[in-house]
């Protein structure tokens, strides 16, 4: 137990010292750009046993530990229907951690995999209703999910390849079917490469995709398999070579929308013209 304590200490320095400007510094200053977090707030920290998830609980049981602003969480972790090593390595990385985890049990791998159109999607919207109703069980009232700098960036992009509109990914949302619920991204403003050296500083090894349907993506080296959102994220890196500050550029992009410019545009799901003011 010593020695778990110890790993944990260290990677908690890493992330204040090591990482600071990196990882520390973007996650505060999305908190306070966003407004994400306020006092007596109980938020249900939803871990899905990735890399991402694991450091946005670290980061928020930092930010408890250190922050004036009083709040309470819990570490969710909701099973959609893992084989034993993914939930085994879930549980261990937990502990040790030091991360106190509550768990339930769901069956949304077998619904979503015998569904015969958009699997996807649906075990998408079914984890993000259990995740509502059992945080809302709880007492939460918030869900913080851990999408990055880079899954804002390239949800962007692939909106506009492959969904024809131009649409964002917002650091926080009220919830449309559990009302008084919100939904935030406290890492928002964090690069996923950080968050990939971060673990590998410390040697840790998360669970990647555990659907059963992409689990090639899983298995692959650099987590590049055939999803839309593989493909761009791959694009992005290519483009990096040439512009450095393409991923910037995108993220800052999203921030300064020029309505006036779109001859199109929707807002709350009705459609606008530019005919309108015109």
């Amino acid at each position: 137990m010593v020695r778990d304590l110890q790993f944990c200490q260290k990677a908690e320095r890493s992330i204040t010292k090591k990482y600071r400007k990196e990882i520390w510094a973007p996650f505060i200053t999305a908190l306070k750009r966003y407004e994400l977090i306020n006092a007596g707030d109980k938020i249900a920290v939803c871990i899905s046993g990735g890399k991402d998830s694991m450091l946005m609980a670290k980061l928020i049981q930092l930010l408890r530990r250190y922050s004036d602003v009083p709040f309470d969480a819990v570490y969710l972790v909701m099973d959609p229907g893992y084989n034993d090593l993914n939930r085994k390595k879930i549980e261990s990385n937990a502990e040790l951690l030091d991360i106190p985890i509550t768990v339930f049990e769901t069956n949304i791998f077998e619904i979503a995999g015998n569904a015969e159109k958009y699997p996807c999607y649906l075990c998408a919207r079914m984890r993000r209703g259990h995740l509502y109703k059992k945080a809302k069980e709880l007492g939460c009232n918030k869900i913080a999910l851990g999408h990055h700098f880079s899954d804002v960036i390239e949800t962007t992009v692939m909106a506009m390849f492959y969904g024809s509109q131009l649409q964002g990914m917002i650091p926080k949302l009220h919830s449309r079917n559990y009302e008084g619920m919100e939904l935030i991204r406290p890492m928002y403003c964090i690069h996923e490469d950080s968050i990939i050296s971060w673990s590998h500083y410390n040697n840790l090894e998360f669970i990647q995709c555990a659907c059963r349907i992409t689990e090639g993506i899983a298995r692959s080296d650099d987590g590049v398999g055939e999803s839309k959102r593989q493909e761009i994220k791959t694009l992005i890196k290519q483009l990096k070579k040439t512009n450095p500050n393409i991923e910037k550029s995108i993220f800052n992009s999203i921030h300064s929308v020029c309505l006036d410019t779109f001859p199109a545009y929707k807002s709350d799901g009705e459609e606008h013209s530019f005919l309108e003011k015109f």
